[in-house]
């Protein structure tokens, strides 16, 4: 009878170690074997948990997709190389230069004209320039659209225009072009 009441007792001992284990989280086990039950000794000390290392937040988790989905959150930056999206072999749509030119400043070629002059007036700089090709002087000021491209800025001793460039392997359309007063 005693050892009837001792299997009792070590099966109710077992299914209450068993039962206190279900609430944590530990990896799964193979199942051992039935093995014929022995006395209850002292009870065995919880196996250790293994160290989980903490995630990321799932705030932190949410913000990176705000970000992303803002357009905020993923940038490019090509260091001086080409577009790997643009095809080499395929000819760029490119702007034309057809028929006549316009008449005056909207008609002049960046590279075409020579810089002569720089004054300041009341409302800022004016460059004076000369085409080479017509033999005429033009003033310049911040602004202006040029054929190729446009002025965008005068200081003293220099002009800096915005040229438009038609090289599909550039890695920007345009290129800046500066020219001097007293080229060195």
């Amino acid at each position: 009878m005693r050892s009837h009441r001792a299997i009792l007792l070590a099966a109710l001992l077992t299914c209450g170690v068993t039962l206190a284990g279900v609430g944590t989280a530990q990896p799964q086990q193979k199942p051992q074997q039935q093995q014929p039950e022995k006395k209850p000794q002292a009870e065995a000390p919880p196996a250790q948990e293994p160290e989980v290392t903490p995630g990321p937040d799932i705030d932190q988790i949410l913000e990176g997709e705000e970000e992303v989905l803002s357009g905020s959150g993923f940038t490019y930056d090509p260091g001086n190389r080409r577009d790997p999206f643009k095809s080499l072999l395929v000819e760029q749509q490119a702007r034309e230069f057809r028929g006549p030119r316009p008449e005056g400043i909207p008609g002049l070629l960046i590279d075409e004209i020579d810089l002569t002059g720089i004054w300041r007036t009341s409302k800022g700089f004016v460059a004076q320039v000369v085409a080479s090709n017509q033999k005429k002087t033009y003033l310049l000021k911040e602004g202006d659209q040029l054929y190729d491209g446009d002025v965008v800025s005068i200081n003293k001793q220099e002009v800096v225009f915005k040229q438009i460039v038609q090289d599909p392997t550039a890695l920007k359309p345009f290129r800046e072009v500066v020219k001097s007063l007293n080229p060195a």
